[in-house]
C-alpha cells in the first residue's frame, strides 16, 4: 500500500467566510489575506493505492467553467492530471474516486469539459443522502453544486454510493473507513487511512486547514456550525488519543500534522512530513 498527496493547484476564497466568526485580527496572523480579504488555499486530494486498485479522494475544482465563474476563485498552480502523471499515474490507471462531497471545489475535476467522467475506468463514490441534497440543492448552497459536475456521472453509469453504517462510520476497504460529518454539508465522507502504522485522516471541509483546529474555528460556509463544533471536538478527542495524522485539503502551506490539547483546548500538534511516512 502507498499513498500520494496530489496538488489539484490553488483558489482563493473569503477569509472572513473561511472563519466564521473569529475576529480577523486573531485569524490574518494564520492565514494572511490579500487588499480584498481573499486568502490563498490549497486543492489537496489523495491518491491511496491498495493492491489493485488506484483510489483518488476528491479532484478540485476542475477547468470546464467558464472565464467568468473562475474570475471569482483566482485558480492557480498546478492541474490534477498532471501532478498525477507527476507521480507516474494517468488517468487511465484510476480505478475509483471518492468524492467526500459534492462542492465545486472537491469534485469539478470529475468531469471534463466533453461532459464526461475525467478518470475512464473509475467508479466514483459518494453518499446517497448527499446526492439527494446536492442535486435538489437549498438556496444556500445552490452556488457549490454544479449540475455539470454531478449529473454526467449518474448518466454514464459510473456512480455508486456508500452508505453509512450506525454509529456514523462504514468500511470503504480493509484500509479505508469513512467517517460521516454533518456541519459542513450533509453527510460529507472523511476517509481514514489505516498506512502502516498511521492513522491517516483526509479532513475535506470538517477541518479544512491546520488553523481551522482550534474548536472555535468554524467556517461560515457550514450549514450547521453547531453540529460542526460537536463533531470536530469528538473527532479531535479521537485524533488525540489515537495519535492521528490530520491531511488538510484548504491548507496551502501544511499538508499534514497531529493534533495536541492544553488547558487552552486543541491546536497544531507535530507538522508530519507526508512524503517520508
Amino acid at each position: 500500500m502507498q499513498v500520494y498527496s496530489i496538488d489539484a493547484g490553488q483558489f482563493k476564497l473569503d477569509g472572513g467566510a473561511m472563519f466564521g466568526v473569529v475576529p480577523k485580527v486573531l485569524w490574518q496572523k494564520l492565514i494572511p489575506a490579500d487588499e480584498n480579504n481573499l486568502c490563498t488555499f490549497a486543492m489537496r486530494c489523495m491518491l491511496v493505492v491498495d493492491e489493485n486498485r488506484r483510489i483518488l479522494i476528491d479532484t478540485g475544482m476542475g477547468d470546464k467553467q467558464s472565464e467568468k465563474f473562475f474570475q471569482h476563485y483566482y485558480p492557480s498552480g498546478k492541474n490534477l492530471l498532471s501532478s498525477l502523471q507527476e507521480k507516474g499515474f494517468e488517468k487511465e490507471d484510476i480505478t475509483d474516486v471518492i468524492l467526500t462531497h459534492l462542492h465545486f471545489d472537491h469534485c469539478g475535476g470529475a468531469v471534463n469539459k466533453e461532459l464526461k467522467p475525467t478518470f475512464p475506468h473509475a467508479t466514483y463514490w459518494t453518499c446517497r443522502s448527499h446526492w439527494e441534497w446536492a442535486i435538489h440543492p437549498n438556496a444556500r448552497e445552490k452556488a457549490s453544486f454544479l449540475k455539470e459536475n454531478l449529473l454526467p456521472l449518474q448518466q454514464h453509469g459510473v456512480l455508486k454510493f456508500i452508505e453509512e453504517n450506525e454509529g456514523g462510520t462504514t468500511s470503504f476497504t480493509k484500509n479505508i473507513d469513512i467517517l460521516f460529518a454533518n456541519g459542513h454539508t450533509k453527510n460529507m465522507m472523511l476517509p481514514i487511512i489505516h498506512y502502516k502504522e498511521y492513522l491517516v485522516s483526509y479532513m475535506a471541509d470538517l477541518i479544512p486547514t491546520a488553523a481551522h483546529i482550534p474548536l472555535p474555528y468554524i467556517m461560515g460556509y457550514d450549514m450547521y456550525p453547531m453540529e460542526t463544533l460537536i463533531e470536530k471536538e469528538r473527532y479531535l478527542q479521537e485524533a488525540v488519543e489515537n495519535n492521528h495524522i490530520l491531511f488538510f485539503e484548504h491548507d496551502s502551506s501544511i499538508t499534514c500534522c497531529r493534533v495536541q490539547k492544553n488547558e487552552k483546548g486543541y491546536s497544531k500538534g507535530e507538522i508530519v512530513d507526508f512524503d517520508a511516512l
